[in-house]
């Protein structure tokens, strides 16, 4: 009752924007007897903007974690023996059953997206929050649409099935906040190998080692080639090779080249070197190929 109270002072300000929204119990109940989603649950979210004079404090901690997204301006969270600048595109997380205030700046008045969670998995996802040791975080409209989702469903949802739906999106949010330097880097190390192919793609009539590959990002042989083969399943140099054969089926198809002006086209000195790679790649030879298309 003590966070209704102190909410009023901004509401006023801000009514129209202001959202505040506790798990009904009945939906508590459902939640709490759902084996799919008791591990991580919402119990209640808001979003408040421009709250001037925001401040809540609680001597003994709350029965759940609480997860604080600045957007705008800054404010301050005092835990016991840490004093925390909650600033824009910053978020926290305070453990359940730990002292704590929190209060918006009056020079320059937070707006906050807040969420209460709890669950059987809930103190393992707040390991996983410390072992980030990270509060900075890019602004995402994704991040806004997702959690305005979860508001809207726990709003107006009315069966079991919805209600695990919502719940699942809140693994989903909390998630993009504890795990955004694993998810930057995994959307990175995908970029890389992307690019890398469409290099490839661009150079097909010329010659490159692993090495040169590797340089172009400066990673190291060993790492660039882990990141490629989790991503194809082959090394750089065979998927190379692979797009080289693929190219020499369409001129194989659609041209009236020979072997051997083929093979030069796709940077290949030796014709039959680049016979046997065929064949072994494609389980036939470029004539048998040629033959075989041009009768079908």
């Amino acid at each position: 009752m003590e966070e209704k109270t102190i909410t009023q002072n901004f509401i006023k300000e801000e009514a129209t924007e202001q959202k505040m929204l506790f798990l009904p119990s009945n939906t508590k109940r459902i939640v709490s007897n759902n084996f799919l989603i008791k591990g991580l649950y919402v119990t209640a979210l808001g979003y408040y903007p421009n709250a001037t004079h925001h401040n809540y404090q609680s001597r003994t901690g709350d029965q759940h974690y609480t997860l604080l997204y600045c957007v705008k301006g800054s404010g301050v969270v005092e835990l016991p023996n840490r004093h925390i600048n909650l600033q824009q595109n910053t978020f926290i997380i305070i453990p359940k059953h730990t002292a704590f205030q929190y209060y918006s700046s009056i020079q320059e008045p937070w707006s906050i997206y807040w969420i209460h969670f709890d669950g059987e998995h809930a103190n393992h996802l707040y390991q996983r929050y410390q072992e980030s040791n990270s509060m900075d975080l890019p602004y995402r409209e994704e991040r806004i649409e997702l959690f305005n989702q979860i508001y809207g469903m726990i709003e107006s949802c009315v069966n079991e099935r919805e209600i695990e739906i919502c719940q699942l999106k809140v693994l989903s949010y909390i998630s993009s906040f504890i795990y955004l330097e694993n998810i930057q880097n995994s959307i990175n190390q995908i970029d890389i190998v992307s690019k890398s192919i469409a290099f490839m793609k661009k150079n097909l009539d010329k010659r490159f080692n692993i090495e040169e590959f590797s340089q172009q990002h400066r990673l190291s042989i060993s790492h660039f080639s882990r990141l490629f083969r989790a991503k194809t399943g082959t090394s750089p140099n065979q998927y190379f090779n692979l797009l080289k054969v693929k190219k020499s089926c369409q001129y194989l198809c659609f041209t009236d080249r020979n072997i051997k002006e083929i093979s030069m086209e796709l940077g290949f000195q030796d014709p039959f070197y680049f016979s046997r790679m065929f064949k072994k790649l494609m389980g036939i030879s470029p004539v048998n190929y040629k033959t075989q298309q041009r009768e079908s």
